[in-house]
């Protein structure tokens, strides 16, 4: 698969259910003090909730700390991680440039300070960034379990505000940058799961320069990530309709700049952040969530974040962290665990959702596919939003679709849409 090619992977026969993996011994410091006992230990929990898959986290400059060191022994670390999971029946995806982790950066320092050059588009850093991650997929390039490489944990958080030191960058810059990095994935591992992932300002935020049209058109599948933190939860309320669709929201908001009808997308990240999503909440959230994202047709599969909570021993980290885990530090199964084991049980046999015959119509503006546009439209509180969540409220399933492409008979009919509606019509 190219980084070229729109035309995406095939949709997967059935959902895979999976867990971001965050260590219980040290988080993601633990590459540190590598223990691949520990790691089996985390992996047991994982598998015995019968989900099939973890997502994985190499820390950049852990891996990479010199531009032209890529150390061999986090290399084969990440390499074990990969075989104790395939002993444990789970494939693997690994993120590559960590980058941004639960609030905090890690960039290696020779793209810092008195080295300070953009990661985006600076020639010496983009070929480390190349040498990087082909040689990451190609040491797990032979691994049967191996799905492939994303390459960065919503790395768009770098290119814009609100981030305090943005390495800015233009919508081209940001396509150019893209289709190098995943050219380099493949050229480590043909024919694998390659993919970008970004946090939802690539959907909700006019300045952003990683657009919805990168996201639904470059690499294998489309990704999103859910967070109702985002203004959601705040303005809906935990039960709300708009929290409980967000995550099947963006998937079809996805799907509007798709150029291909069945487009995969992977809901590679959705979690229950407290206190907006408090304990006691958690798991009807989870199955609210889940289920409503599997209501979307093409779902290559629910990841979730995240596998273990982070220990109360580590300092500094925003408080919803703490909490996110599907178990405890001490492999405890918690209550959204116990949701999403039964939901994978359930949403493997799971018929495929029915067509969407309704869509809603988005109008973020010309600038909002390939530049900036009023994607804020499409935010909480944008009339986009608002008219998804009432028509949902009302029982309808609405799809989306983009305003210039409203009326394009054949786009309608490879979705299955038969009407078509705009917020006015719905807000009033």
């Amino acid at each position: 698969m190219t980084s070229d090619d729109t035309t995406g992977a095939a949709p997967a026969a059935r959902p895979r259910f999976g867990a971001n993996y965050t260590p219980s011994e040290g988080w993601f410091h633990h590459w540190l003090d590598f223990d691949l006992d520990a790691v089996r230990r985390d992996l047991d929990g994982v598998s015995a909730l019968g989900l099939d898959h973890v997502r994985v986290f190499p820390v950049w400059p852990y891996f990479q700390p010199n531009r032209t060191l890529i150390r061999p022994r986090a290399v084969e670390q990440l390499v074990a991680l990969a075989d104790a999971a395939a002993e444990r029946g789970l494939d693997v995806n690994v993120d590559g440039l960590q980058g941004h982790l639960s609030s905090f950066d890690f960039l290696p320092a020779w793209t810092q300070t008195w080295h300070r050059r953009n990661i985006f588009t600076d020639p010496d850093v983009v070929s480390g960034q190349v040498v990087y991650l082909r040689t990451l997929a190609a040491a797990l390039a032979d691994r049967p379990n191996f799905i492939g490489m994303t390459i960065g944990n919503e790395i768009n958080q770098f290119a814009a505000g609100p981030h305090p030191d943005p390495d800015r960058i233009t919508p081209e810059q940001a396509d150019t940058w893209l289709r190098t990095v995943l050219a380099a994935c493949e050229e480590g591992a043909p024919g694998r799961l390659h993919l970008h992932a970004e946090y939802d300002a690539a959907w909700y935020q006019d300045d952003q320069p990683f657009t919805p049209a990168q996201a639904a058109t470059i690499g294998a599948v489309t990704a999103v990530h859910s967070w109702v933190f985002n203004g959601t939860a705040q303005r809906h309320g935990r039960d709300g309709v708009a929290t409980g669709q967000h995550a099947a929201y963006m998937i079809e908001l996805s799907k509007a700049w798709a150029l291909e009808a069945h487009r995969p997308v992977w809901l590679q990240e959705v979690g229950a952040p407290a206190p907006l999503i408090p304990p006691d909440a958690a798991a009807d959230f989870t199955e609210a969530t889940v289920n409503a994202a599997l209501d979307c047709a093409d779902v290559w599969g629910v990841t979730w974040w995240c596998s273990h909570d982070v220990s109360r021993s580590l300092a500094d980290f925003p408080e919803l962290e703490y909490s996110l885990g599907l178990l405890t530090n001490d492999g405890r199964v918690k209550p959204a665990g116990e949701a999403l084991a039964r939901l994978a049980k359930e949403g493997r046999d799971r018929a495929a959702p029915a067509p969407r015959t309704t869509a809603l119509v988005v109008d973020a503006g010309a600038g909002a596919g390939a530049g900036f546009g009023g994607r804020s439209v499409c935010a909480p509180g944008g009339a986009v939003f608002e008219a998804f969540a009432s028509l949902v409220g009302d029982g309808v399933r609405p799809a989306l679709v983009l305003a210039e492409r409203a009326e394009e008979a054949s786009h309608l009919a490879a979705r299955g849409i038969r009407e078509v509606v705009r917020p006015a019509d719905v807000l009033g």
